[in-house]
């Protein structure tokens, strides 16, 4: 379960963190001379698991290059069970919404689709309601031929960057997502006009009923008064419960930006369109998985607001080339991760850590 700990005075929190110096953010891990085969890497990763972890807390991401037991499912969860990491369910697990590259181990792909290569994934933490991993290690078994670089970015430095009049107002407020969008009522405006309120009412129940049997965690659905499908349709909107936008390192107490609004944000999304094409809906699964983003009371967020939270992250994104032999281990909790567009087929997956 997500570990929100307890309120804190923001304001001051950030004061502090500008005065202190910049921390360190990544830490490259080549494969060391002395260990070039897979069985000796092996039991060099046994040897300096300790170090390694440590510096994922220290620096939020550590990056493994030209490691050779890396290169296959099979290498690739036998480095990270050397590293005494503990593999948990993808947290999209409940609904099915990501493959397995290995369905023997917690091995899951990345978002590969060339159906989707020209859609920026903006920049997030893991989590899906209640429920974020501690941390993930990404890895590539085939590079994209071009582009599809894996991005990082430091929530510590992002909560020091943010504007303290916007941190405030967020953190006070709280953040709220929508997750799902149902956009398959148009059939009700079709009805006689005494009988849409209540089958909308009737409509919006049962639908909610049946979503939250599907998650583990409280969603309310609402109707959306300005439909944004072209054919404009009825739609209902599902919506996530109220949390923080920052929060304190469950391990090292260093407040941390945590909040997905690079990726969830409906108008940051539609600006990345008018860059990199509209997105391409394949299945009806990507029809519905749009999300947006709100104050935590429902209110609507300035587009003011918006951008300069795009700013922000955007100027504490680190790109990451990758290719087979490299992968990335991060801590969930203070380390953002996205993906850049691409062409060609592209091959990385991921393993979450309780």
């Amino acid at each position: 379960l997500t570990e929100w700990g307890q309120p804190f005075d923001v304001v001051a929190e950030q004061a502090k963190v500008r005065k202190s110096p910049k921390l360190p953010f990544t830490w490259e891990l080549k494969a060391p001379t002395e260990a070039q085969d897979s069985k000796s890497q092996l039991e060099w990763l046994g040897k300096n698991a300790d170090a390694i972890k440590e510096k994922m807390y220290t620096h939020g991401a550590v990056i493994f290059r030209g490691w050779e037991l890396i290169k296959n499912p099979e290498g690739f969860r036998a480095a990270y069970e050397a590293l005494g990491m503990l593999p948990c369910l993808d947290p999209l697990h409940a609904v099915s919404a990501r493959p397995m590259v290995d369905k023997k181990s917690a091995v899951y792909e990345a978002v590969n689709k060339e159906s989707r290569a020209n859609f920026f994934i903006g920049m997030h933490n893991e989590f899906v309601g209640t429920r974020s991993p501690r941390a993930a290690m990404f890895v590539c078994f085939k590079a994209a031929d071009e582009g599809g670089e894996f991005l990082l970015a430091d929530g510590r430095s992002i909560f020091r960057d943010v504007d303290t009049h916007v941190l405030k107002r967020l953190y006070e407020k709280k953040i709220r997502y929508s997750v799902m969008e149902l956009p398959f009522f148009s059939f009700i405006d079709t009805l006689p006009e005494f009988s849409r309120q209540p089958l909308s009412q009737i409509v919006r129940a049962i639908v909610e009923a049946a979503v939250n049997a599907k998650v583990d965690f409280d969603v309310a659905l609402r109707w959306l008064e300005d439909s944004k499908y072209d054919d404009d349709a009825k739609t209902l909107q599902a919506r996530a419960p109220a949390q923080p936008p920052v929060v304190k390192h469950p391990i090292t107490g260093q407040p941390t930006w945590f909040c997905n609004v690079h990726s969830h944000s409906s108008r940051l999304r539609k600006q990345r369109e008018l860059q990199y094409g509209t997105e391409i809906f394949e299945d009806g699964a990507s029809r519905i998985n749009k999300s947006d983003m709100y104050y935590g009371d429902d209110d609507v967020i300035s587009d003011q607001d918006f951008d300069h939270l795009d700013q922000i992250t955007n100027n504490n994104i680190k790109y990451v080339a990758m290719k087979p032999g490299d992968a990335v281990l991060l801590d969930n909790y203070q380390t953002m991760h996205g993906r850049n567009v691409f062409k060609g087929q592209r091959k990385h997956a991921v393993t979450w850590f309780a």
